[in-house]
């Protein structure tokens, strides 16, 4: 398999360590090893207790089961925890695709979500996000899209980069028209946490069983550099898996495990206060765009700490966005890399500060472009 570059990587890959200000991003604000320390009472006996063996392939049981228990309390036999939500999703789908496969992905989307099965040489359908629908999924549509052939069909809601989601209704729809095709449904389940005026939705894995779901420290959580993640799975799927990572990770670290079981047995200490700030930040972000309608259209987010603004009289948004940077220290994602040109993703998790100031530089910025 070839994989294209990734240009929301390529984008990031230097600017995100030298922007002045950040508004990019689709996680919460970081903590730091002593606000994780603290949330978790992790004393450093406990870390200066554990021997750097190697670990289990499918995660340790005590880590396992606090997935399991995290995500609604499945069977922990079906969890297996990654170096990051992006290992899994990449031991998953070499697992279960061949060439020819034919796939339903959503478009815009994260890339790893579909460029990874175009690599692997699968047929792949494009479920369309309509902003004249404010990115809301048509549900229809997808049923349109499916046929006997349908191998899988791959989600994530709420959704990166847009913010939209779907009701609890929709989500269990969409698992009826999958069961129905004797699909696979994998939903990457890396927001679930992070929504505005609904529950998290239930993990998809708990209402069928060809479904796998897909967690992340790396947005809720605010432990990005931490690079864990997991996946809840057929046993059988997981088994598969294993025999690809006996050629590339083995494991995750026994490091990363213990502090990940400590955040994970204290979730609530660390997602509330990330999502308190997001919600308020939310507003503010709405505000400004309300207040900036000549400038940018904005559908209200649903869940995540992402936004998708179109903007409303800029002809090359990728020159805009590369001049809002060098000129103003600000930093955001042109929507060309999620094939959305006349958009651009804010992020809207972070330190309320920045989130305003790099908005004042935003409008300033668009406002010059008509002079």
């Amino acid at each position: 398999m070839r994989l294209r570059p990734a240009p929301l990587e390529d984008w990031l890959r230097e600017s995100y360590f030298t922007a002045d200000i950040d508004i990019s991003s689709s996680g919460v604000h970081s903590y730091s090893m002593a606000e994780l320390r603290a949330l978790t009472a992790l004393r450093h006996d406990d870390l200066d207790r554990l021997v750097f063996d190697d670990g289990y392939s499918l995660g340790a049981p005590a880590v396992r089961a606090a997935v399991a228990r995290h995500s609604g309390d499945v069977d922990p036999d079906r969890v297996m925890t990654t170096s990051g939500s992006g290992e899994a999703l990449a031991l998953v789908m070499s697992a279960l695709f061949e060439a020819g496969d034919e796939v339903v992905v959503v478009r815009p989307g994260y890339h790893l979500l579909v460029e990874y099965v175009t690599a692997l040489g699968c047929t792949i359908k494009d479920w369309h996000l309509d902003p004249e629908r404010d990115w809301h999924p048509d549900v229809d549509e997808l049923a349109g899209l499916i046929t006997e052939r349908t191998k899988a069909i791959i989600v994530n809601f709420p959704q990166n980069p847009t913010g939209t989601t779907v009701t609890e209704d929709e989500l269990r729809r969409i698992v009826a028209l999958a069961g129905e095709a004797g699909a696979w449904l994998l939903w990457d389940g890396a927001f679930r946490d992070l929504t505005y005026g609904t529950p998290p939705l239930p993990d998809v894995t708990t209402l069928y069983e060809r479904a796998v779901s897909f967690g992340s420290f790396s947005k809720a959580f605010g432990l990005p550099g931490l690079r864990f993640g997991w996946c809840v799975a057929p046993t059988e799927l997981l088994t598969d898996c294993v025999h690809i990572r006996d050629y590339t990770t083995l494991h995750v670290s026994p490091l990363n495990e213990l502090l990940a079981q400590a955040v994970l047995e204290n979730a609530p200490a660390f997602v509330q206060p990330r999502l308190d700030q997001a919600r308020h930040n939310r507003e503010l972000l709405l505000d400004w765009a309300a207040a900036h309608s000549d400038l940018v259209s904005l559908a209200a987010p649903a869940g995540g700490v992402s936004a998708f603004p179109r903007l409303v009289d800029v002809p090359d948004v990728d020159a805009f966005c590369d001049a809002l940077f060098k000129k103003s220290g600000v930093l955001v994602i042109p929507g060309s890399c999620f094939d959305s040109p006349q958009h651009i993703r804010v992020g809207f998790g972070g330190r309320t500060d920045q989130l305003t100031q790099g908005l004042e530089r935003l409008a300033t910025a668009l406002q010059e472009t008509r002079r």
